[in-house]
């Protein structure tokens, strides 16, 4: 009977376990060896010549804990060390975008960002991302080994290609290639709300969660889905368009072309109705709004047209967490709670799994930033 590894070079283990360990380090944080030895399966001497091996390439470093107990020699904390590879995550958003220079162990080094107001031609986005990187990369001292970026569009996982972000006005941008060429660097583009999904899964709400889906409420809707602890991305990664789910046949007309699209009832728009503000309301003024909110019951239709949409998603992808972001995040906690209560009511899957719970991110406005940075890591971590 042959192993898993039955015929597997001796180089390709060490390297498939290399990758391993620093995954482990870089998502998890630190850690002893022995404890690195156990979660990876691996014996004691395995783990020395790995650690040995990435001490002395810089990569990582250990310490002893600050806090320690027990008498004897305290056991040593194998720690990734953040310059040892740096990437560059960009968040897109319809207007702003956000940027960091990202190290290993998820620690962000470093953040610009800046107002889209009218002005979101590509070209100029681009320049803009080209000279905050290099002043950046001064500043920090850092050189970055691959970029990230989020996007809320309809995103070729292949090679970046945005075939369309209605909310940014762009069709047919090769942003991949683009930024590679003016970059120099290996960059990888998602969308939006795939993106977010990652971050929580990896950082966030989900972390113990094989089977989530993220809602994302920027102007638009869009939702990432995590199945059995993987992205669900699709054949050429178009998946995540919730927001153009039809709920209501006679309700407004979307931009897609559609009637009644979830989005027309749950965006930022509709929220803006909801609350009594004008629909293009400054995105502090919808907070602040939310935040102040004293009478939660303003929010019943749209916490029903909400639930709505998630019952349907829920029944379709049979998640056991939601993780509702961006704009979602303010809404008050009555609100989550009723949303939350009427899924499980209204979606048979939901009931059978004993109550997909609904939440909302403790990533905030930085998730699509960190699932950025989590997207450019993929290739790193086999590569250092």
């Amino acid at each position: 009977m042959t192993g898993p590894t039955s015929g597997t070079r001796p180089d390709e283990i060490r390297r498939h376990n290399r990758t391993a360990l620093l995954r482990r380090l870089h998502v998890d944080g630190p850690s002893t060896r022995a404890s690195l030895a156990a979660e990876l399966g691996l014996n004691r001497s395995t783990i020395k010549a790995l650690v040995d091996g990435l001490a002395e390439a810089g990569v990582v470093a250990e310490r002893v804990p600050a806090l320690r107990s027990g008498a004897g020699r305290p056991s040593l904390l194998v720690l990734p060390q953040p310059h040892a590879a740096v990437v560059i995550a960009i968040d897109v958003r319809v207007e702003h975008v956000a940027m960091g220079f990202v190290g290993l162990g998820g620690e962000i080094l470093g953040r610009d960002s800046w107002n889209l107001h009218r002005t979101r031609d590509p070209g100029e986005v681009i320049t803009h991302i080209v000279e905050s990187a290099r002043l950046m990369a001064d500043d920090l001292d850092a050189t970055a080994v691959g970029v990230g970026v989020s996007v809320p569009g309809v995103v070729r996982r292949a090679d970046g290609h945005v075939h369309e972000a209605p909310n940014l006005h762009w069709t047919d941008v090769a942003l991949g290639k683009r930024l590679e060429a003016v970059l120099k660097l290996p960059v990888q583009v998602g969308n939006d709300a795939e993106l977010g999904a990652l971050a929580e899964h990896v950082r966030g709400a989900a972390q113990s969660s094989s089977d989530m889906v993220y809602i994302s409420a920027d102007v638009g809707v869009g939702g990432g889905v995590i199945l059995s602890g993987q992205p669900l991305r699709g054949s050429g990664g178009y998946v995540g368009e919730l927001g153009h789910m039809v709920v209501n046949p006679q309700g407004r007309r979307c931009y897609c072309g559609c009637d009644g699209c979830w989005e027309t009832e749950v965006g930022e728009p509709a929220l803006c109705r909801a609350l009594g503000l004008p629909d293009d309301a400054p995105r502090g003024a919808v907070v602040a709004t939310l935040r102040a909110l004293d009478d939660p019951a303003v929010l019943t239709e749209f916490a029903g047209w909400l639930a709505l949409g998630l019952a349907n998603i829920v029944n379709v992808l049979g998640p056991e967490l939601v993780v509702l972001g961006d704009l979602y995040t303010a809404l008050p906690d009555s609100i989550v709670d009723a949303v939350s209560a009427a899924v499980q009511q209204r979606s048979l899957v939901s009931r059978a799994v004993g109550g997909t719970q609904v939440v909302t991110s403790p990533l905030g406005r930085d998730a699509k930033l960190i699932g950025a940075a989590e997207l450019a890591f993929e290739p790193v971590l086999d590569t250092i």
